[in-house]
């Protein structure tokens, strides 16, 4: 009897635990169901058509969103930024936290703890400082400082999350590269950089959303309008279209498509990663 209640009671918490996570699950997905939803219907049906899915499918307002909203450099510039800049935190990082944790110097731990700190600084609050420092330089309106500033934002915690994946890294597979002649930078490129994968996909992930996703810095630095990412050109756009709800719905479910897909792809490294700090 005792035994029966045990399970009873452990099926109610499991149903109860999952009716829970489901509920966040759609909580979260329908405003995006939702954005797709209207991007496929005109804007007199828009808030006429109560059905979840569109009586009359009308595909044009993203060829006027890639056309006339001129989303087709927009969005190239946001990749060329996304890629410039996620490859740069990967590779600047790795080495950084490599060398803070298998290497021995003067003041490692103070320059360490040093990237720490600047996590506790807003990122609002740095934008100044790197502009500044961007107009001294002469990279104000230029893509080059652009991409060295959003490299500058995502450092600190990359460093960080790839420093605790190397210390936990047996030192036994070091010692082996070594022992086939490898040096640091062959085991760095060899040994902990294919065993960081679950690290680096999250460092990817969140990086990729911070550089799609961000607005501030680009509408301090980039003036001109050929250099505009996505979200700055969000805005434009928004601006000549506030009216137009479908049209807009189309240039937000273009933005958010790609990194979806990144998502999608790095999932599984992220499950191993989690895994492997529970464990």
């Amino acid at each position: 009897m005792r035994t029966n209640r045990y399970i009873f009671w452990g099926m109610t918490k499991s149903t109860l635990i999952h009716v829970f996570l489901m509920s966040v699950t759609l909580t979260c997905l329908f405003p995006i169901f939702w954005m797709f939803r209207c991007s496929f219907m005109t804007n007199e049906t828009v808030f006429v058509d109560k059905g979840l899915i569109p009586q009359h499918l009308n595909f044009g307002n993203f060829a006027v969103v890639w056309t006339k909203g001129n989303f087709e450099g927009y969005f190239l510039n946001s990749v060329i930024y996304t890629v410039c800049v996620v490859t740069g935190i990967v590779l600047i990082s790795s080495l950084a936290a490599f060398s803070f944790s298998r290497l021995k110097f003067p003041g490692k731990d103070i320059i360490f703890y040093m990237f720490v700190a600047a996590m506790m600084i807003p990122l609002p609050g740095s934008f100044v400082a790197l502009f500044v420092i961007m107009k001294n330089l002469g990279l104000v309106n230029s893509r080059f400082g652009y991409i060295l500033c959003m490299i500058n934002v995502g450092l600190s915690m990359s460093i960080l999350l790839l420093k605790t994946f190397f210390d936990t890294m047996s030192r036994d597979l070091e010692d082996a590269a070594r022992l086939d002649g490898c040096g640091r930078l062959r085991i760095w490129w060899y040994v902990a950089l294919p065993l960081a994968r679950p690290a680096i996909a999250v460092i990817v992930i969140f990086n990729s959303l911070n550089v799609w996703n961000e607005y501030i810095l680009a509408f301090l630095l980039l003036g001109d309008s050929q250099l505009m990412p996505l979200q700055r050109g969000l805005m434009v756009f928004q601006g000549a279209n506030s009216t137009d709800y479908p049209v807009l719905m189309a240039g937000l479910t273009m933005a958010a498509i790609p990194i979806i897909l990144i998502y999608l792809v790095m999932q599984k490294h992220i499950i191993k990663l989690s895994g492997a700090v529970v464990g």
